[in-house]
């Protein structure tokens, strides 16, 4: 078997999730038993100083006999989030007129911080 047929049987089917600099693949896989699992794999776009770019990507596996723990888990996880914060982004990296409050510096005195609204945040699709 030459490796177009081994990458064909291992691969079934296969979502992609494009998300700002990250992009998740959901891919169905076959075993040797011809059985499915599920990798999950998060590629995360760095670009570097000369502009030349690399990804890092992590990767995760989930075998049948863990879907439904899997899935009550994250479910449960996602659903405790959305409930105590809500789903809109929060953080400064997302919003580009958010505002921290207060700082106090290394001598204990109490500092305004900037608004980041006049950041450009430049991101670069996939090639």
């Amino acid at each position: 078997m030459n490796s177009n047929d081994m990458m064909e049987k291992e691969e079934i089917f296969s979502k992609v999730l494009r998300a700002g600099r990250r992009t998740y693949f959901f891919d169905v896989r076959a075993t040797k038993a011809d059985d499915y699992y599920l990798t999950i794999t998060e590629s995360k776009k760095f670009t570097n100083d000369d502009g030349s770019f690399h990804y890092k990507k992590h990767k995760i596996y989930i075998y049948k006999e863990d879907f439904n723990e899997f899935k009550d888990i994250l479910s449960e996880m996602t659903g405790y989030i959305i409930d105590e914060k809500g789903d809109e982004v929060i953080s400064e990296r997302h919003q580009k007129d958010f505002k921290k409050e207060n700082e106090t510096d290394e001598d204990g005195i109490e500092t305004s911080t900037k608004s980041v609204e006049n950041f450009t945040d430049i991101e670069f699709d996939d090639i």
